[in-house]
This record gives C-alpha cells, structure tokens and sequence, in this order.
C-alpha cells in the first residue's frame, strides 16, 4: 500500500493544505476530531494513504506542517480542524527548521 507524507509550507502553503484536509477527512467521513464518522465502508478504503490510526482508533493526517512565524500555525490549531494534527507535526522553531534543511541534504535528496 502506498503511504503519502504530505508536507505544508509557509503561510500560504499552509492555508491550502488546512483545506486539502478538510476536504479529504469529508471524504473519508472523518470528523474534525479524527474520529469515523462516516456512512459507508468505501469511505475507510485506501484511508491509510493519507492517515495514521492511532490506538484509541483516531485517524491522524501523516502531515508536517512548517513556517518561521507561529501565528500561522495558532490559526491552524484554533481552525475547525486544528485537533485532527498531532501537535509535533507542528515545525515553526528556527534551530528545528534548520536540522531539517541540514538532514534533507546530508541524505542527498
């Protein structure tokens, strides 16, 4: 099965994913909780492309979201599905961002 990290990017970048996922948890009838809230099983297949299951059967976006400015981000959680993220998906420190660059091009990617 094929997995998508789906990763977010600045203001803007993270006001169009916000919507990419509210739009995707509607069509897999996924609540802005992260629970199941669906009608039909078709809904649940292929949902763990784009989703986790946790243990206490929540569905969490497989999401990192990054900026520089952490107002972006108090707007994502404050927003209608700020709880479906898990809060260390959450990248808006300095000296995290650059171990992030600094990984992305040890690796070679």
């Amino acid at each position: 099965m094929r997995e998508i990290v789906h990763i977010q990017a600045g203001q803007c970048g993270n006001q169009i994913g916000t919507k990419f996922w509210e739009v995707i948890s509607d069509e897999h009838g996924i609540d802005p909780t992260g629970g199941y809230a669906g009608d039909s099983a078709l809904q649940l297949e292929r949902i763990n492309v784009y989703y986790n299951e946790s243990s206490s059967q929540k569905y969490v976006p497989r999401a990192v979201l990054v900026d520089l400015e952490p107002g972006t981000m108090d707007s994502v959680r404050s927003g209608p599905f700020g709880q479906l993220f898990r809060p260390d998906n959450f990248i808006f420190e300095i000296p995290l961002l650059v171990g992030v660059i600094v990984l992305y091009k040890f690796h070679g990617h």
